[in-house]
């Protein structure tokens, strides 16, 4: 029946995907995407709030007098990339692009949507909530900040995202840690310029910055389980503009990633303690700014049991799979499941992707074929949960 229900109005469901691929919005600034989701939560039926984290929207149906409440999750926002992958929907918006799959994920929730308030086969309370700002920003802490769980308490919460390379269609669970916390990094070495000619008269900030980033390296083999997984990444090392001059300072940004708190409360204590101490051997100085973290994502077993459960009944054990191998990238949706663990994130395959494009590639584009698959299965965990 979910089947038959959601291929009726497929079509509706790739124009608005397409719609809002066309008009990308960064974080906090997805002015019109959640016009969009708003007026169609309201047409269909839904109670509409906006406002938490400046645009976020959460839609509420009540059926029954059943006392259980679910919360699903979808994010919104867009990268700043160049779009070129050619596709007829491609971004009109310079410099952005849904290179995440964000447009997917919340058409996904609307094909639920409108088919949870067309059946209303469910008995109890349902939170529909479209988070701003996931990529970088922490829309999820800024919505739980603002009172989320306060103004719409879920009993269960759960959200799910593409992934290129798995098969289209297909479901992927894992409880436990199952994403990576994400902590960035900014340092800022501050050594004496000089000519490069007299190096002894000058204190080398690039010198002392690839020190630094060797020695980075150190904590991970060193001070972290090897059975636990950490990685330090260096992107950026700025300094200088001339061969011949010893510049006065160089910038570094650091990202850092675990899959374990107590690996995060290292890696947080003992970055700041070695770039200080680097930087002094050399006779210059550091300073160390944590931008912003998010925790680990952790999956609670018996919510990720019961998702997996109703991925087997509706697509059969081939299309579920329990035991999926967690994954460094990270989430903030894992600020929600801190404050409220009861829940579960899981993945569906996008398929080859454009061009085998990984996430956040110019090429990318979410997989079409997954938005009845996303939206059956939407419907049917909302069904399974309030009987």
């Amino acid at each position: 029946m979910i089947d038959k229900m959601i291929g009726g109005y497929l079509s509706q469901l790739t124009a608005i995907r397409h719609d809002i691929h066309r008009h990308p919005e960064l974080g906090f600034e997805e002015f019109r995407t959640s016009d969009l989701v708003a007026d169609y939560l309201s047409a269909w039926g839904y109670e509409v709030h906006r406002g938490l984290a400046g645009t976020g929207v959460v839609g509420t149906l009540r059926q029954g007098c059943g006392e259980k409440r679910l919360g699903l999750r979808a994010d919104m926002d867009a990268l700043p990339i160049t779009e070129n992958n050619g596709k007829p929907w491609s971004s009109r918006i310079a410099n952005r692009m849904h290179a995440c799959g964000h447009d997917g994920h919340t058409t996904m929730l609307l094909g639920a949507a409108r088919y949870l308030a067309q059946t209303r086969n469910f008995n109890g309370t349902l939170h529909l909530i479209f988070q701003p700002a996931e990529e970088m920003l922490n829309g999820g802490a800024r919505m739980l900040e603002q009172g989320l769980f306060e103004l719409f308490p879920c009993d269960a919460i759960f959200a799910m995202h593409n992934m290129p390379g798995m098969p289209a269609g297909e479901f992927f669970f894992q409880h436990g840690p199952f994403m990576a916390s994400m902590d960035q990094f900014n340092i800022s070495v501050q050594g004496r310029g000089g000519h490069g000619a007299i190096p002894h008269l000058a204190v080398d900030p690039v010198l002392v910055a690839s020190h630094i980033t060797v020695a980075l390296q150190s904590i991970v083999s060193r001070n972290i389980n090897p059975l636990e997984a950490a990685v330090i990444t260096v992107g950026s090392i700025k300094a200088g503009e001339a061969a011949n001059v010893i510049p006065e300072s160089a910038e570094m940004k650091l990202s850092v990633r675990s899959l374990d708190p107590q690996a995060r409360a290292t890696l947080l204590a003992r970055i700041p303690a070695l770039v200080q101490a680097q930087a002094e051997s050399f006779g210059a100085c550091a300073r160390v700014e944590h931008v912003n973290g998010t925790p680990v994502l952790m999956n609670d077993e018996a919510m990720t049991r019961f998702a997996h459960r109703v991925a087997e009944q509706q697509f059969g054990t081939a299309r579920a799979h329990y035991g999926t191998q967690p994954l460094m990238g990270s989430e903030d949706f894992a600020f929600m499941l801190d404050a409220h663990p009861q829940g579960c994130y899981l993945i569906i395959g996008n398929g080859k992707g454009e061009g085998s494009c990984m996430v956040h590639n110019p090429g990318y584009d979410f997989n079409d074929d997954c938005l009845a698959a996303g939206s059956h299965y939407w419907g049917a965990l909302t069904e399974a949960y309030l009987k």
